[in-house]
């Protein structure tokens, strides 16, 4: 069976024509020309192309446009010629969406852990950090006109904490107050907390008690 390429071509041939001419008068470009009369469609930018292009050279040539249509498209298998995209391409598509794939799965391990790890790492924190201590009151270098006063604070709720060896209590948000007797002049006030695994912060304030007359 002749195929269209051949028949275009026989046609041309047949006018005297050259590739130039045609490609001239039709602006298809020459190699695109003698990819259809060789039936290499591979070689057009895609199908609707190579569509266009037959049919553009045959009403030039004069020959009957439904019929030769017809004709390519019996012999035009654009799965054959045409791939969405090159091999190369679509190869590294599918490593390319396996290796997304896996980089997610490491992704979500790697959350697991860290969520693992932080839960264990706050559950025994204790174990690992000594308490922290915040002091409201006094202020460092505070200046007090009353040798009986109140220590304000807060640490971890499960803490032991004294203040001037004075055995404190520390409600369940962590939070302690000690009412204390201090002499006149300078004074170091020393507040210690210690965890149940001995680990332990000491805050000393320095304040200065006016005498009272």
């Amino acid at each position: 069976m002749v195929k269209i390429g051949q028949k275009l071509q026989e046609v041309r041939l047949e006018k005297g024509l050259n590739l130039d001419e045609v490609a001239s008068q039709t602006k298809i470009r020459h190699n695109f020309l003698v990819a259809i009369e060789k039936g290499e469609y591979s070689k057009l930018p895609s199908g609707a192309y190579a569509q266009g292009f037959v049919r553009n050279y045959a009403r030039f040539l004069g020959l009957p446009e439904k019929e030769t249509l017809a004709l390519f498209r019996r012999e035009f298998d654009e799965n054959k010629h045409f791939h969405v995209l090159p091999d190369g391409l679509a190869k590294n598509k599918r490593f390319s969406s396996a290796g997304v794939r896996l980089r997610q799965t490491w992704v979500i391990v790697f959350l697991v852990f860290v969520l693992i790890f932080g839960f264990i790492l706050y559950q025994f924190r204790s174990y690992f950090f000594s308490p922290q201590v915040y002091i409201i009151a006094p202020k460092e270098g505070a200046t007090i006109s009353s040798t009986r006063f109140t220590v304000l604070g807060k640490t971890d709720s499960n803490a032991t904490v004294t203040v001037n060896g004075l055995l404190v209590s520390v409600d369940n948000n962590g939070e302690f107050k000690k009412v204390i007797n201090i002499f006149p002049g300078k004074s170091t006030i020393i507040i210690k907390a210690a965890n149940k695994f001995g680990r332990q912060t000491v805050v000393k304030k320095e304040v200065v008690v006016k005498p009272t007359y």
